[in-house]
C-alpha cells in the first residue's frame, strides 16, 4: 500500500519499511528516491537516485528499469548514485541482463559530496554526505533563478528587458532556491555536516526507530535515526 502526502508544492508517494524496502517518488521533480521495491507506477520516472547500495534501498533497480519497457518508456533512465558503488551496480545490472537474456538501457551518473548536476528542466541536484555504513549520499534539489540586483530595481521594464537581451554584466544575480532534500539511513549529525538541507522548502529525513524497542544509543550504533 503506497502512502501519498502533500508537502508544500510537492507530492511525496511511496513506501518505506526499515530493513525491508524504501522507494519514494516526487512526480513534480520527475525523480524516484531509492528503489528497494519495483513499483510499476514509478517506472515512467526518468531520474532515479540511490542513496546507498543496501538491498532495501537498491536491490530492485534492475526490475524497475525493466518495467520501463513494459510501460512504453524506451529512453534510458538516469541513475544517480554514490561514485564508490558505480562499478558494483554496473556488474549487478550486467548479470541481470545475462539472466534475463535482454538488455536494460540506462545511464549511470556517479556523484561525490558537493557534486552538482542538472536533472529536469530547471531542476538541479547537489549531493551531500550522509553517515551510514558504506558509501552513502543525500540529495538536495534546487532551482537556479536570476534576480535583478537591488541597485537596478528602479529601472523600467523595457530597459531591464533590453539589458537581459544584450547580456549586460552586473545586472542580475543567479541564486539557488532550495526545493527538496532527501536523506535516508544516517546519523542525525547530517544536520550539522549538511546544514543547508534545513533551508529546503521540504526535507525528507528517514527516522527508522520510533519507540523503545531500540534505544537511542542502539540506534546510533546501527547508524540510523531514532525519533527521540
Amino acid at each position: 500500500m503506497l502512502t501519498e502526502m502533500q508537502a508544500g508544492p510537492y507530492t511525496i508517494r511511496g513506501i518505506s519499511i526499515g530493513g525491508v524496502y524504501t522507494s519514494l517518488q516526487v512526480p513534480e521533480l520527475n525523480v524516484v528516491l531509492d528503489v528497494g521495491v519495483p513499483l510499476r507506477s514509478f517506472a515512467t520516472t526518468d531520474h532515479v537516485f540511490l542513496s546507498h547500495g543496501h538491498s532495501d534501498h537498491a536491490s530492485a533497480l534492475g526490475a524497475l528499469l525493466g518495467i520501463r519497457g513494459l510501460v512504453g518508456k524506451h529512453s534510458p533512465a538516469q541513475v544517480f548514485l554514490p561514485a564508490e558503488i558505480e562499478s558494483a551496480v554496473q556488474e549487478a545490472q550486467a548479470a541481470l541482463c545475462r539472466l534475463h537474456r535482454s538488455e536494460i538501457s540506462f545511464e549511470i551518473i556517479p556523484m561525490l559530496p558537493g557534486d552538482t548536476r542538472p536533472v529536469y528542466r530547471d531542476i538541479w541536484v547537489r549531493a551531500f554526505r550522509t553517515h551510514h555504513a558504506g558509501p552513502s549520499l543525500g540529495y538536495q534539489f534546487f532551482r537556479r533563478i536570476t534576480k535583478l540586483r537591488p541597485e537596478h530595481q528602479h529601472l523600467p521594464g523595457e530597459e531591464i528587458g533590453r539589458l537581459r537581451r544584450e547580456g549586460a554584466p552586473g545586472i542580475f544575480d543567479e541564486v539557488e532556491r532550495l526545493e527538496l532534500a532527501y536523506a535516508t539511513d544516517t546519523l542525525s549529525k547530517v544536520l550539522e555536516t549538511a546544514p543547508a538541507i534545513l533551508e529546503s522548502r521540504v526535507l525528507i529525513l528517514e527516522c527508522t526507530y520510533l519507540d523503545q524497542k531500540r534505544t537511542v544509543e542502539e540506534t546510533q550504533e546501527r547508524l540510523h535515526l531514532h525519533l527521540d
